[in-house]
């Protein structure tokens, strides 16, 4: 039986596993369902803050983790365009000039022994073309081109987690300036309250125990706001630097807590992140490549054949070099099969097989990642919501029961161990207040980190396919019901 006859019936195809993705739920379980705001890739202006949203451009332009997964970007196209070099013919241009001394010795056995000296000269071109009957060349094309694709992916990723950081320290910043200014309103309060103990204590009402318990809350409260600058100063730098900035060359005002807003965001289906999540697309891209390097670790086991043709001029002496009769040509073909190479070839192709088997587990976990980063998401959102409300009605109370204390105060009808522990619970309070609204605003930033940041794509030219039970193939994307 003919050999390439016998070939070419043979499927090259990588194996394939039924059920890619991890069953999808239908919704989130912490997903509500009043109205919300669609993600998209402006998110960061949604919070309200003109500063912020010029800071997330400025980072977007000239982040340092950017510019280098840019440079990844440039790297993956050239290896992509060497993997898609053998498709093309191999032209190569050689010129060549050598001068020789033969020895006498090899044309005579008896002396006399006369040397001779011979020129050459010559100008050649050769091209060369291996026909890619397999498919081993367009395979290992588009592996590089799919690792280029997921590189572009990840540069996406790299985006949205610089932006997420970027609004994480701009709220560290603020939530700093605002424990500040309840910091030095709680030492004029504390202030106040000494004054009058002080009063008392020179009217003969009073005593030093009272006014040294209340100088002690007062040290207290201005301890804390040294290390509440240095968290403002630390943030603003951290701020500068994601934006691609010196701390020296950027100064960030930083905004009140209250003036920031807060979006009321839509998760959308659990399926659409198959096309919002730029790491979910770069795993698939991924397990795409390796899909193409098994079909290349397979056509290797079979013939490759090589066209190869040369035209050269060549000539003893160079001033004949370029005459018509110094015309050499050649027209070959060669077939090579591998026979046995020590199972090099068995080997690779099982490495390439234990590979797409590994980077389908990290498919596979990249989607269940993401969905619990999206419910941990939402349940954060929901919670810190809860607990900033509880802390609000703490406020409330513990300013009102401030007040009658330092109305007491005045009347010399209280405790003034009843005058600081109520002094201790406001300030406590408040500051818990500060801290819930930064907990929000951080898991709102961490929602939409999780969604993807309003990044959408479209689905691989040659997506992940299961089959169907009448033996056809759908996309695997379409199958778990994403939409876009």
């Amino acid at each position: 039986m003919p050999l390439l006859p016998a070939l070419a019936g043979c499927n090259l195809a990588s194996p394939r596993l039924d059920g890619l993705e991890p069953a999808l739920p239908v919704q989130y379980d912490n997903s509500g369902r009043s109205a919300r705001i669609n993600v998209t890739t402006d998110w960061v202006a949604l919070f309200g803050v003109a500063e912020l949203t010029a800071l997330a451009a400025r980072a977007l332009d000239g982040n340092f983790d950017l510019d280098a997964a840019g440079a990844r970007i440039a790297e993956a196209d050239a290896i992509a365009i060497a993997a898609g070099s053998a498709l093309y013919p191999q032209i190569n241009a050689d010129a060549d000039a050598s001068r020789s001394l033969s020895p006498g010795t090899l044309r005579s056995k008896e002396p006399p022994f006369n040397s001779s000296v011979g020129n050459r000269f010559g100008l050649g071109i050769t091209a060369s073309y291996a026909l890619d009957f397999w498919g081993r060349n367009r395979a290992l094309a588009q592996a590089g081109k799919l690792s280029a694709t997921a590189t572009r992916y990840d540069y996406e990723t790299v985006a949205i987690s610089t932006l997420a950081a970027l609004c994480n320290a701009y709220f560290q910043m603020a939530v700093a300036q605002d424990r500040l200014r309840l910091a030095r309103d709680n030492i004029r309060t504390a202030e106040r309250a000494l004054n009058a103990l002080r009063q008392r204590l020179d009217a003969g009402t009073g005593n030093a125990l009272e006014v040294a318990q209340q100088e002690t809350l007062l040290a207290n409260q201005r301890a804390n706001v040294p290390q509440l600058e240095q968290q403002e100063q630390q943030s603003r730098n951290l701020v500068a630097v994601l934006a691609g900035r010196t701390p020296e060359s950027l100064k960030a005002r930083g905004a009140r807590l209250k003036a920031i807003a807060l979006p009321r965001v839509n998760p959308g289906l659990p399926s659409a992140l198959l096309l919002r999540r730029p790491d979910i697309a770069a795993a698939e891209a991924r397990l795409e490549a390796a899909d193409a390097n098994i079909t290349a670790a397979r056509a290797a086991f079979y013939p490759s054949i090589t066209l190869t043709a040369g035209a050269s001029l060549e000539s003893i002496a160079l001033k004949n070099l370029l005459r018509p009769e110094a015309l050499a040509l050649s027209l070959a073909s060669g077939l090579t099969q591998p026979i046995f190479n020590g199972y090099n070839l068995e080997a690779q192709l099982e490495a390439n097989r234990a590979r797409w088997l590994e980077l389908l587990a990290n498919y596979r976990k990249a989607i269940v990642s993401s969905l619990a980063d999206v419910e941990n998401a939402l349940i954060a959102v929901r919670k810190s919501a809860e607990t900033e409300t509880m802390r609000a009605r703490a406020v409330v109370s513990a300013r009102r029961a401030l007040d009658l204390t330092e109305q007491r105060l005045r009347e010399g009808t209280i405790d003034v161990i009843v005058l600081v522990t109520t002094q201790q619970s406001l300030f406590s309070a408040q500051d818990s207040l500060s801290l819930a609204r930064y907990q929000r605003l951080q898991a709102l930033v961490s929602l939409f980190q999780a969604l993807g940041g309003g990044f959408l794509r479209e689905p691989l030219r040659e997506p992940l396919r299961e089959p169907l039970p009448d033996g056809r193939v759908q996309n695997a994307v379409t199958a778990t019901g994403a939409t876009q």
